[in-house]
């Protein structure tokens, strides 16, 4: 390695940990970096012309429409009342548990995450419901308020996910076998929250009478009220696995689906178009920034060489795999408390893949095991997203948020070992619906 090369590396790891640091947007400390390392590299005018083909070769990808269709679907059911009729239905299959309203919290993001593919909008719509009602109930508010934010980001890892989307374009792997990978990992995301809610209802004997049991008449009327968002998932991703339509022409399908839903069940006010198509945008072109400057910052990986330096020490340093996955996994979790899940997969896939795939991991398998690792990353202090959402829904103070959520990330983290070490937790559906090889 020349000493011109040694300079730029030192500029980009440096640029970006003194950037985040500081507090910049993402974008700009992982692109201002780039941009630096890469003149170094090269001459001022080649610099630019490569940094040019870069964001535009990132950004060019047919796969990458499915993002922006998929983040406007989920506004369309969350402006629609779709994520209404879920809590009603996870208020029929929760409520007979002990801290029966927690519970529901649990199951409601499960099924809101399976049609909205995203955390943060689960936190959201969950929350604004099940909040009041849960505080009126005798719920410790700071304590309903973490049992959201814990919850929600199983909308990360079920399908349909921006986030494997993401990965899946990073990685050069199947979206449609990431899709079911997470499909495992979120149940256990789910179950491990249940488990804790039921560990704290035991301590708080005022919770553990079960709610109301609804008539079978009741529950059938809930449940097929719910059935049309149910069914968008079995169009979305059944059509995905069958072969109709790939996951770009999905996300368009679910578009279209929810503006339909919306209107027919008369939940979907025209007039709130423009907001959600705005907010939309802007979530959109956050992700492709951070997509375009990411392609910058893997030439300059590349062209140093260090996802390659980065294998040669870590097999260097040991060839165990269960000691080289544990450094990798709490690089990620230390990685994820202070950054998005976005630029943290498009910084560490390029770096970390070659050395698991050396390794003889699967890149799906170290898919879902890095998305549940930022999952981790959202209910984590100081800056995971989900806190301050589900706070300011729950209208506390995010610091008793803050406070109450190391059960639910302890116990996550061993979940994070079980999907870790156990690979068929998220091998195993799509190796058995032939998306992978065993």
């Amino acid at each position: 390695m020349d000493t011109n090369t040694i300079i730029a590396v030192v500029v980009l790891v440096g640029g970006i940990a003194v950037g985040i640091a500081m507090g910049l947007p993402v974008a700009v400390a992982m692109g201002l970096p780039s941009v630096l390392a890469i003149v170094i590299l090269l001459d001022v005018e080649g610099a630019a012309l490569t940094g040019a083909q870069r964001i535009f070769a990132a950004s060019n990808s047919f796969a990458l429409l499915a993002i922006p269709f998929f983040i406007l679907a989920g506004g369309l059911m969350n402006t629609g009342g779709i994520a209404s009729r879920l809590i009603d239905l996870a208020l029929v299959v929760a409520g007979r548990l002990p801290a029966s309203l927690a519970q529901t919290t649990v199951v409601a993001n499960t099924l809101f995450g399976t049609v909205s593919g995203a955390s943060v909008a689960s936190a959201a719509a969950v929350g604004t419901v099940l909040s009041p009602r849960m505080r009126k109930e005798g719920y410790d508010p700071a304590f309903a308020a973490t049992v959201n934010a814990a919850a929600s980001p199983t909308g990360m890892l079920l399908p349909p996910s921006n986030t494997f989307i993401v990965y899946s374009l990073v990685s050069g792997t199947s979206i449609a076998a990431l899709f079911m990978a997470g499909v495992g990992p979120g149940l256990l995301w789910a179950l491990v929250c249940v488990l804790i809610v039921a560990l704290y209802a035991r301590k708080h004997p005022e919770l553990r009478a079960p709610g109301p049991r609804p008539t079978l008449r009741q529950a059938l009327v809930v449940f097929l009220k719910a059935l049309p968002a149910l069914l968008m998932i079995v169009v979305v991703i059944g059509g995905i696995l069958v072969g109709i339509f790939t996951a770009t022409e999905s996300a368009v399908i679910a578009v279209l689906y929810s503006f339909a839903l919306g209107l027919v069940q008369r939940t979907l006010p025209l007039k709130a178009l423009p907001k959600i198509i705005l907010e939309a945008s802007k979530v959109t072109g956050i992700i492709m920034l951070l997509i375009g400057v990411s392609g910058i910052l893997g030439y300059v990986l590349a062209f140093a060489q260090i996802p390659q330096l980065v294998t040669a020490g870590l097999l260097g340093l040991t060839d165990n795999v269960v000691i080289i996955l544990l450094i990798i996994m709490v690089v990620l979790l230390l990685a994820g408390t202070v950054m998005d899940p976005t630029p943290a997969i498009l910084i560490f896939t390029p770096i970390f893949l070659p050395v698991v795939t050396a390794l003889g991991v699967s890149p799906i398998h170290f898919g879902a095991m890095m998305v549940f690792n930022m999952c981790l990353g959202n209910i984590s202090p100081p800056i995971g997203n989900n806190l301050f959402v589900a706070a300011r829904v729950g209208n506390v103070r995010i610091e008793a948020v803050m406070g109450r959520i190391w059960p639910f990330f302890w116990a996550l983290c061993i979940g994070l070992l079980l999907v870790t070490f156990v690979p068929a937790i998220s091998t195993w559906l799509p190796t058995t619906l032939g998306l992978m090889q065993p």
